[in-house]
């Protein structure tokens, strides 16, 4: 009885409160930092800095010349073929198929997820681009020349958000591994190409990559889809590489419940 009585008084003491609060939720504060916060940051300094001078960094120039260097024939098909293959409608054309799948599904929560993720990520874009108003680069002339604004890079920001919304959506399954290794490969691969045509300058490149791992991120840890089960309609007719989830996609957490009852 004495140990209840003890255990009771502690769980009312704010310091046993905080600390049994931050042990429960470390992993979420953890992403929260390095996943929102620390992109977030990196983001507004290259913003604030573009913003004050166009002409950007010092190592935005070197970093192209390097990279134009290397051209040549064959990698110059190379380069016109992924910055095709890494156009928006592209992956907007990946993210419907995806979409359907999980309508049928009744994954309502990793649906909710994809859809806010993605269009949030296309509003960020073009709002950012229409703010700044940053120009290309014009250090030669290049095969696949762009009209519209540089900054942020919108293949950069496709790349990143259907890089993380795959890795979410199959958090709980081995296939994250896959989707892990050959997004990453994918999200180089396409920054190279935009670097090798001369239409961005890197600064450009790695503020798309930072404002989309914020946000998409963010959008996560609000809606996650990483924290529930699907409710298939028919799982013989669909690949499960989106399984082994906690909960039913088809009904609230209890803390979103609570939410809704308060309010």
């Amino acid at each position: 009885m004495e140990k209840v009585k003890t255990a009771y008084k502690e769980s009312q003491s704010p310091v046993s409160f905080l600390k049994n609060l931050l042990i429960a939720r470390w992993r979420s504060l953890l992403l929260l930092l390095i996943g929102v916060y620390l992109p977030l940051q990196v983001f507004e300094i290259l913003t604030v800095k573009i913003w004050e001078n166009q002409a950007g960094f010092p190592w935005d120039v070197p970093i192209l010349l390097a990279v134009h260097s290397t051209a040549n024939p064959q990698l110059d098909v190379l380069a016109v073929t992924l910055a095709r293959i890494g156009l928006p409608w592209t992956a907007i054309a990946i993210l419907g198929a995806i979409a359907l799948i999980l309508l049928l599904q009744k994954r309502w929560r990793s649906l909710a997820y994809l859809l806010t993720a993605s269009v949030g990520s296309i509003i960020i874009n073009r709002t950012a681009k229409e703010l700044m108003h940053r120009v290309r680069p014009q250090l030669w002339q290049s095969i696949a020349p762009e009209s519209s604004f540089a900054f942020p890079s919108a293949h950069a920001m496709t790349s990143i958000t259907l890089l993380v919304i795959l890795l979410f959506l199959t958090w709980a399954s081995p296939w994250r591994w896959l989707v892990l290794i050959f997004g990453s490969l994918y999200v180089i691969a396409i920054a190279w190409c935009r670097l090798y045509l001369g239409v961005h300058f890197p600064s450009d490149i790695l503020a798309g990559w930072m404002v989309a791992l914020g946000w998409t991120i963010g959008v996560s840890i609000i809606i996650k889809p990483y924290g529930t089960k699907a409710k298939c309609v028919d799982s013989d007719r669909f690949a499960n590489i989106f399984d082994e989830r906690p909960e039913d996609e088809t009904t609230l957490l209890p803390e979103e419940r609570k939410l809704i009852t308060e309010e």
